[in-house]
């Protein structure tokens, strides 16, 4: 069976298999799935819909879905298991959070997925044609000259970088590029390139030169010790942790990033302990590691 859906899967372009993929998750987590959700979420008829659905299940999962009468659509059966997919909340979670994004002024859902809600920061102000070089040097493995703004000059600074990645904090964008001012691999903030950058010849500094971007840091949070037994449990439980750890990889480059959005310091304990819930508990090893790199935030 296995050798059957490698064959199948070595066949399938892109488009078809986020179908399948929306069907397995759609089904899985609503308990049903119908071509109004392909229909809705990719445009197509709903003949294709049909398709796609009879081709799941004949490539890909013959056990997985049945037709009910009742339902007008398909049911997961006993037996399901994902094939596309990993049967992780999370990747409901995502594709809520997408399906909102796509509803119109008129409050159609795109997907027909359930409603649901999302507080999300006012996004910060990028200008489509920066945008749009960084993607392009970044794809070419080209320079940019750029004009950057900081909290520092009223004046802008022009800069010559090389883009090598971009990075989505829960607040701003940043893209990680080598800067040749400063000789170093450095983050810059979307919002702050001003005017079009541009783009120039081949760059001699490649993702693989940045180091602290290519060294893989685990953060392993702990419920705060502080807490009752009770209370520990609960928030071990809330976050899923395995022997009272949650282990989040991330690479050195990051980990500011990462250890902000969950509230965190690695300086000192601010918060109470009802309040903050969670601490560090690999704290000295990360701030041993960013120390050695003169990344650690006073």
């Amino acid at each position: 069976m296995i050798e059957l859906q490698q064959a199948a899967l070595a066949n399938i372009n892109k488009q078809t298999l986020l179908r399948y993929q929306l069907i397995e998750i759609i089904a899985y987590w609503e308990g049903r799935i119908t071509t109004n959700h392909l229909c809705n979420g990719f445009g197509i008829g709903r003949q294709q819909a049909s398709r796609d659905i009879n081709a799941y299940l004949k490539e890909l999962a013959p056990n997985n879905l049945e037709y009910d009468m009742q339902l007008k659509g398909y049911k997961p059966t006993v037996n399901f298991q994902p094939v596309l997919t990993k049967g992780h909340i999370h990747e409901y979670q995502q594709l809520l959070t997408f399906n909102q994004s796509l509803v119109s002024k008129s409050n159609y859902s795109t997907l027909g997925l359930r409603e649901v809600s999302t507080v999300t920061p006012p996004p910060r102000l990028i200008e489509p044609s920066i945008m749009r070089a960084i993607i392009r040097a970044m794809s070419d493995g080209r320079r940019l000259e750029i004009e950057y703004l900081s909290l520092n000059s009223p004046e802008p600074e022009t800069r010559v970088i090389a883009p090598h990645s971009l990075v989505d904090t829960p607040l701003r964008w940043h893209v990680r590029a080598y800067c040749e001012k400063n000789k170093a691999y450095r983050d810059f903030v979307l919002s702050r390139f001003i005017n079009e950058p541009d783009i120039l010849d081949y760059s001699p500094n490649p993702l693989i030169d940045d180091d602290n971007w290519c060294t893989p840091v685990n953060l392993v949070l702990e419920a705060d010790p502080r807490l009752s037994e009770h209370q520990k449990s609960l928030i071990e439980r809330d976050y899923g942790m395995v022997q009272g750890e949650l282990v989040i990889p991330s690479r050195l480059a990051l980990i500011n990033y990462l250890i902000d959005s969950l509230g965190l310091d690695l300086n000192s304990i601010n918060a109470q302990a009802n309040y903050q819930q969670i601490c560090i508990k690999n704290l000295n090893e990360i701030r041993e590691t960013l120390q050695s790199r003169n990344l650690l935030k006073v």
